[in-house]
């Protein structure tokens, strides 16, 4: 007799491996609702970024796209137009009337709330990037990023780091018609012949394009996104990033006109420092900025002027580098100038001479902490002189935990007239906390002979400035305006102000 094999037992529903969801959370892309679920299925390594829009059937997508061909046809649009960024609004008012009356042709029973819904769509097709539009609204992401068509397209969350998507685009084709798009927006082409593009979208998200074969798996596509609500020095404070007493110094020190670097890794979270920091100076002074990529948004009560390089066109011609910038600068009578990022020997050289001339400046610079900063700056290939070193007042290092994903104002030095750091905040992993750990030797005495105050007073206006810190974080005022206006009311109605702090 022969005997019977035993049938594998069927695992219990319980034991099934099914998708874990860790966050979820709606939000609207024009009049589009999205629907973000982030979870972990078991045959992947990493959280998948779920995106649902509104369904739409196949019919209504022929529909639609037969509405499409006929609204290219009716809205004549030159390349001129399409790419002009002052004309955007122009442009999609023009889709908007025209696609009205085709989904009345086509939907004469259609509701006022799905119209909406279809003109986003119809304009999102027509003029944008398609899917990634619809990723560009979410402000939890950081990067948006295109590997190739055959991989889906991969996300930089604020809370869960790199994710994968269920977005495909179509083919190496699609990528390559979205490049050209950006491109031809900032009058940049890129081709075969020229297949780097590193360029900005119109309100400011950083994008470089690469084409086949330089990037050997295919057509790529890198979106920095801009912050729409830029990092205020309430939001640094409330979450740790830097502690009130040491916000309250540099405060002093930047109202004083004294001049500061700001150091770190990449993504340490070095122009949201200098931006944050910012709301700190004074609202009748001529502020500067010099960028490769606009980042910085100061407070609207500023005197403030943005300016941004531009790289070469297809002829080769019209480059404005940041070193042009910066010697035009000097020429704008500022009173403050501040610098996205020095990388070369010639804008270090310019930086420090326009401090040496009586300008303040501030900077960010690649560098993981005060003495390293000094020996980049000092060394092949910036090579700036040690004689000009002491112009610089503080180095703000930042810090940026990989594990934890978590931001940090690591270290905080003056230089010394011998061109030495002098550490005066040093932060500690393990308490998670920005300590003092020296005492001023340069500042407070450059502030006792400029300005004549004694210690006392200058300990009685740094912890003034502390509790109007500490008021702003209790009554929750982060946004860049908001923040900008207790400033400002410091400057010009201090003792008010301090009253308003003292009675809470």
């Amino acid at each position: 007799m022969t005997k019977k094999k035993k049938k594998a037992k069927e695992p219990a529903a319980s034991e099934k491996k099914t998708s874990r969801v860790y966050d979820e959370y709606e939000y609207k892309s024009k009049n589009i609702p999205i629907k973000i679920t982030i979870d972990k299925k078991p045959d992947e390594f990493v959280f998948v970024y779920n995106v649902a829009i509104s369904s739409i059937s196949k019919t209504t997508e022929l529909i639609l796209e037969k509405i499409r061909q006929e609204l290219i046809k009716e809205v004549n649009l030159g390349i001129k137009e399409l790419t002009d960024i002052k004309k955007t609004n122009v442009i999609e008012e023009k889709f908007k009337e025209t696609i009205s009356v085709l989904l009345d042709k086509y939907f004469p029973d259609i509701d006022d709330r799905t119209k909406e819904f279809l003109e986003s769509y119809l304009i999102a097709k027509s003029l944008g990037l398609g899917n990634l539009d619809l990723l560009m609204d979410d402000q939890n992401l950081e990067e948006i990023v295109v590997n190739q068509s055959s991989e889906p397209v991969w996300v930089y969350h604020k809370k869960h780091g790199w994710l994968k998507t269920n977005i495909f685009l179509r083919d190496e084709d699609q990528i390559k018609h979205y490049s050209s798009l950006i491109g031809r927006k900032v009058g940049r082409q890129i081709s075969v012949l020229a297949p780097l593009l590193d360029a900005h979208l119109s309100q400011g998200d950083r994008v470089n394009a690469t084409l086949s074969p330089i990037s050997t798996h295919g057509n790529t596509i890198t979106i920095r996104k801009f912050s729409r609500d830029p990092w205020t020095i309430t939001q640094f404070i409330k979450n740790k990033t830097i502690s009130s007493e040491a916000a309250s110094f540099i405060w002093m020190a930047f109202q004083f006109e004294l001049s500061a670097i700001i150091a770190g890794g990449t993504a340490s979270g070095k122009t949201s420092a200098l931006n944050s920091l910012s709301n700190f100076f004074p609202p009748n002074q001529r502020i500067i900025s010099i960028e490769d990529t606009r980042e910085l948004q100061l407070p609207k009560f500023l005197h403030w002027v943005p300016m941004v390089t531009r790289s070469v066109n297809t002829e080769g011609r019209g480059q404005v580098t940041m070193e042009d910038l910066l010697v035009n600068s000097l020429r704008m009578r500022p009173d403050r100038i501040l610098v996205g990022e020095v990388r070369r020997k010639e804008e270090a050289q310019t930086l420090f001479e326009a401090i040496h001339t009586g300008h303040s400046c501030y900077a960010t610079f690649h560098a993981n902490n005060a003495d390293e900063t000094l020996d980049r700056f000092t060394h092949p290939p910036i090579e700036v002189p040690e004689k000009m070193i002491p112009a610089i007042s503080l180095i703000i290092t930042q810090f940026r935990n990989r594990r934890t994903g978590k931001r940090r104002t690591f270290q905080i030095s003056e230089i010394l007239e011998d061109g030495k750091p002098n550490t005066l905040f040093q932060f500690e992993p393990k308490k998670d906390m920005l300590k003092k750990v020296n005492k001023s030797k340069k500042i407070v005495n450059t502030l006792k002979m400029y300005t004549g105050m004694s210690e006392n007073e200058i300990n009685k206006d740094l912890k003034e400035k502390e509790n109007i810190l500490l008021y702003m974080v209790k009554h929750n005022i982060v946004n860049v305006n908001d923040v900008g206006r207790i400033i400002a009311e410091y400057y010009t109605n201090k003792e008010s102000l301090i009253k308003l702090v003292k009675k809470g």
